[in-house]
């Protein structure tokens, strides 16, 4: 069956409901165990955007990757849907603070990767196409990635994602690296895809200010091992301002949160 194309999908479709019980987690390392996540406990709406926050190695990444299935958590469970995660699936794509595109190809087969791997390129050229339309990047189809700026790079790596119509994108501070201004500008293009698309997103981020610009709900973490200390709804329309009386007061109170002086 042909697929569907980009965001023509019915609603009830495109994102992912998201529980996660009780969820502790360690690594082992030198035959001692190290606590990582401390029975962490929510749930993320169908078509939410949530943001997570905490301290740098408080184990925000490491909880990304086990909603994506890469890892199983020591203790608890994450369901998708109503389902065990149990391993990796298309419906949820984790995106990295390094855009990591295979350098020896072009960014069209890049964005490809995905579908390729699947077994579904062939009648799926077109999602190809499309994908890179979405993130403004079609008349860099044929180009490499060292020929693209560290933004583009990131914009392919968001086509490569969307290209399989992810119910729930996995971003791990996805923006980290950039300049100031390309930073802004995919802030706003991550909101525009979102919103088009519907998918559910998670978005680990060090950045207060990202995340009330971006997310409809944050959950901040402690140290590690991470458990919840507190969480935030956000529900000012887009686009916002970072000068918004109301984001600026708020940030106080997260920074708060976090120990951090204002």
């Amino acid at each position: 069956m042909p697929s569907v194309p980009l965001a023509s999908r019915s609603p009830e479709l495109v994102s992912s409901a998201i529980d996660i019980r009780a969820v502790s987690h360690q690594f082992s390392l030198s035959g001692s165990k190290l606590p990582v996540i401390d029975a962490i406990d929510f749930s993320v709406g169908p078509g939410e955007f949530v943001a997570l926050l905490g301290p740098s190695g408080c184990g925000k990444s490491t909880l990304l990757r086990l909603i994506a299935g890469l890892e199983l958590p020591s203790n608890g469970s994450i369901l998708a849907d109503g389902l065990p995660v149990i391993r990796p699936d298309p419906s949820r794509i984790l995106v990295f603070q390094d855009p990591t595109l295979f350098p020896w190809t072009t960014v069209w087969k890049n964005v490809a990767t995905g579908l390729e791997a699947r077994g579904v390129l062939k009648q799926s050229h077109a999602r190809v196409d499309a994908a890179l339309s979405l993130v403004g990047l079609s008349e860099f189809a044929a180009a490499y990635p060292h020929q693209l700026s560290g933004g583009m790079a990131q914009r392919a790596s968001l086509a490569r994602a969307l290209v399989n119509d992810p119910k729930l994108l996995l971003l791990d501070e996805p923006l980290g690296k950039l300049d100031s201004l390309t930073r802004l500008t995919l802030q706003a293009e991550l909101v525009r895809l979102w919103q088009r698309n519907g998918f559910t997103a998670i978005l680990v981020t060090h950045d207060v200010e990202e995340a009330l610009l971006l997310s409809s709900r944050i959950v901040v973490l402690s140290e590690r091992p991470a458990r919840i200390k507190a969480e935030f709804q956000f529900g000012k329309p887009y686009p916002r301002h970072r000068d918004d009386p109301e984001l600026v007061a708020l940030r106080r109170r997260i920074l708060g949160t976090l120990g951090l002086a204002t």
